[in-house]
């Protein structure tokens, strides 16, 4: 297996650059691992597929506002921090651009006007060097992050968003991300309560958004790539309630790559079943993995190369995401984290 083995071409006009302005408009495609078939849908219909007493596990973590601007301190030149994850009291794991120049020491001022200061100002300083870019920055002060930073869209969007909440689920509630979980975008209050309606259960997890979610793997041997660990949690209602599904003989359908990585974690270091759970992820899940919680996965579509591409190649079979992928691309889906959607049973 090879990492090229999951690259493909799309269209640059494929990659949606904004949201739908009715979030569950977007297409759904439904593909049955059984027999193979897919079929073409809306995502406002999604609950016509599924089955009362299914349970659907969504991620409510909620994205931070983590792109900050500032200049460096000794030469004024511009820099853009995305902040990746906390790393210590004040200290946080970032991406600088251009990352080459800031080396440990190197401080950086960071400014903005607020409704409700007109001098907000924080420094950060690179106290240490990471793996692939990663550098480690201490804030002078990360209480000033809401009035300071801009929620972060991913690389391949160009187009300014206009409401920042359109890049949240309607669920989100727990601080921590730097990319949504964006198959949960497509939700919206009103379609949570018709499936509740019919009997379909939800609950909520969370696992923080990392950096693998859009940064394709270099290595040619998928093996040598080292996961971008993230932080989640499982509460023990939410433990109780998927292995009370699993012993009924429900299904538990995941919400997205992240919610499966989190639960089939969770399930490899668990004697039975889920067990409640609040520490760091790092399986990375390539064809071949056994999937031992997630029946069905409810996810967008992926980037070449990427570890997302690689978790749902291994839950539906490789050669029938390549022709739904073909297919996608062939009848003009739109692509990524504002694109449409696909559902796996």
């Amino acid at each position: 297996m090879k990492t090229s083995d999951f690259d493909y071409y799309l269209p640059r006009e494929l990659i949606a650059q904004t949201p739908l302005e009715q979030r569950d408009q977007s297409r759904l495609m439904v593909i049955r691992r059984k027999d193979g078939s897919i079929e073409h849908s809306t995502f406002a219909r999604i609950a016509s597929y599924l089955s009362a007493g299914d349970l659907l596990v969504f991620n409510n973590s909620r994205v931070l506002p983590s792109r900050l601007n500032g200049r460096k301190v000794s030469t004024g030149g511009k820099t853009e921090i995305l902040l990746l994850r906390r790393n210590g009291d004040g200290v946080w794991e970032a991406l600088l651009k251009p990352g080459r120049r800031f080396k440990p020491g190197t401080r950086i001022e960071i400014t903005g006007v607020t409704e409700h200061r007109r001098d907000v100002k924080a420094v950060a300083e690179v106290v240490g060097l990471g793996t692939d870019g990663v550098r480690l920055l201490r804030l002078s002060d990360d209480s000033l992050l809401a009035e300071l930073g801009e929620i972060p869209l991913p690389p391949y969007i160009h187009t300014k968003l206009t409401n920042p909440g359109r890049y949240q689920t309607v669920y989100a509630k727990i601080n921590g991300s730097v990319a949504a979980p964006t198959a949960g975008l497509h939700f919206t209050p009103k379609l949570l309560k018709h499936m509740q309606g019919k009997g379909i259960d939800c609950l909520f997890t969370t696992l923080h958004v990392g950096l693998d979610t859009f940064r394709p793997i270099s290595e040619e041997d998928p093996h040598r790539h080292t996961i971008y660990r993230e932080y989640g949690v499982i509460d023990q209602l939410s433990a109780t309630e998927i292995n009370q599904a699993r012993k009924k003989g429900r299904r538990v359908i995941s919400v997205g790559t992240t919610t499966a990585r989190l639960l089939e974690h969770v399930a490899q270091i668990s004697k039975d079943g889920v067990a409640p759970f609040a520490d760091w992820v790092d399986l990375f899940i390539l064809p071949g993995y056994h999937f031992r919680i997630t029946d069905g996965l409810i996810t967008n579509f992926h980037l070449p190369r990427s570890t997302l591409l690689m978790l749902v190649s291994a839950f539906a079979g490789k050669s029938l995401m390549e022709q739904a992928y073909n297919e996608a691309i062939n009848k003009g889906y739109r692509f990524y984290s504002f694109g449409d959607a696909m559902l796996i049973l």
